[in-house]
C-alpha cells in the first residue's frame, strides 16, 4: 500500500479494531471519487468509522443526523433576507464541506433525500436558479440500519445508484471484541486523531488512480457482468451504465491500493458484490448478494 494511504490506515487503526476489509473498501470509494453507504445493525462502528476517516483527512467535515423533520434546505442551504442590504444572501448548508456524514440517511423523507441527488452526482447545489459549486474533494459517507424500518423511508433506486459502494461491517470476532474492551478501558477520544492526508494529496491520488490500466479483456469482463444483470429472470432491474463505470473505477482504485498499475479480473470479482448488489432489484425472496454471487459463477473469467 502507498505510504500516504498506509499512514491513513494506521491512523484509523487507533480507533477501529478488526475492520481492515471495511477500511479498504471505504478507501476504494474515496480514491474512486465515489460515495459510500455503510449498512449494518446498530453499534458495530458505522458512525465511528465515518468520523474517524473524516478526522484523518484534511479539510472540512459536517455531520447530518437524518430525521423525518429534516428539510432539503437544512442540507443545501437557503437564501435569507438581509434588511441591512435589502437583498437576499445565500447561507450555505452542511453539504458545503469536504467530508459529509449522513447518519441514518433512511430516516429522512424522500423529499430531503432527493436534495442529495444533485449534490452527490454533480457536486453542486442550485438554489433559486443560481448554482453553487461544492468544495473539492467532496465525499459522502452515509449510514443506515437495514433491520429497523419503523419511521424510515427506503432509499429510492436513483439515490442508491449514487453510492459507489455499499458495505456492512459485521460483528467483531471474540478476540477483536476483547481487544476493543481493553483499548476502551481508558476511554476513547476520537478528536485526538490528527489529519494525515491533505486535500491536495487526495486529489493527486485520485488522478493517479485514473492512470491505472484496464485492458480491453477486463473491460469486456466488466460489461459481461453488468449486462448479465439486465437479462436475468432473477432480476427485475439491472445495473445502470453508471454502475458499469463505477465498477471499473473502483477496480482501478483497488489495484492502486495493492500497488499495481493494472487491473486484474480478481479486482472486479472482489468488488462486484459491493458495487452491483445495492443497484439491483431482484425477484421476490432472492438476496441481492446471492444473485450477484450466482452471476460471478456463471460469467466466464478471462
Amino acid at each position: 500500500m502507498r505510504d500516504p494511504l498506509q499512514q491513513l490506515v494506521t491512523n484509523l487503526g487507533q480507533v477501529m479494531v478488526g475492520k481492515e476489509t471495511a477500511l479498504e473498501l471505504v478507501l476504494v470509494g474515496l480514491l474512486a471519487a465515489g460515495h459510500v453507504l455503510l449498512e449494518d445493525v446498530p453499534g458495530v462502528g458505522k458512525t465511528l468509522l465515518a468520523k474517524a476517516l473524516a478526522r484523518s483527512l484534511g479539510g472540512s467535515f459536517q455531520r447530518i443526523q437524518a430525521t423525518p423533520d429534516l428539510l432539503p434546505t437544512d442540507l443545501s442551504g437557503t437564501n435569507i433576507w438581509n434588511p441591512k442590504t435589502a437583498e437576499f444572501e445565500f447561507r450555505p448548508g452542511p453539504v458545503f464541506c469536504n467530508i459529509l456524514l449522513a447518519d441514518e440517511i433512511n430516516r429522512a423523507t424522500p423529499r430531503t433525500q432527493s436534495a442529495l441527488l444533485e449534490v452527490m452526482e454533480e457536486y453542486q447545489v442550485t438554489i433559486d436558479g443560481v448554482t453553487y459549486p461544492l468544495p473539492q474533494p467532496f465525499f459522502v459517507i452515509a449510514t443506515q440500519n437495514p433491520v429497523e424500518y419503523q419511521g424510515t423511508f427506503p432509499l429510492p433506486e436513483a439515490q442508491l445508484d449514487r453510492f459507489a459502494l455499499c458495505l456492512s461491517l459485521g460483528y467483531p470476532t471474540e478476540e477483536e471484541e476483547l481487544q476493543m474492551l481493553q483499548r476502551l478501558r481508558g476511554g476513547l477520544d476520537i478528536n485526538q486523531l490528527s489529519p494525515c492526508l491533505s486535500l491536495s494529496e487526495i486529489e493527486q491520488l485520485r488522478q493517479q488512480v485514473l492512470q491505472v490500466r484496464v485492458e480491453p479483456v477486463v473491460q469486456k469482463y466488466i460489461l459481461s457482468l453488468v449486462r448479465s444483470t439486465r437479462h436475468s429472470d432473477r432480476i427485475t432491474l439491472g445495473v445502470s451504465p453508471r454502475g458499469t463505470v463505477m465498477l471499473q473505477r473502483t477496480a482501478q482504485a483497488l489495484a492502486f491500493l495493492c500497488d499495481r498499475d493494472y487491473v486484474v479480473p480478481d479486482d472486479v470479482k472482489r468488488l462486484a458484490p459491493h458495487v452491483l448488489g445495492h443497484r439491483l432489484i431482484t425477484t421476490a425472496g432472492r438476496s441481492n448478494l446471492g444473485v450477484v454471487a450466482e452471476l460471478l459463477d456463471a460469467v466466464p473469467v478471462p
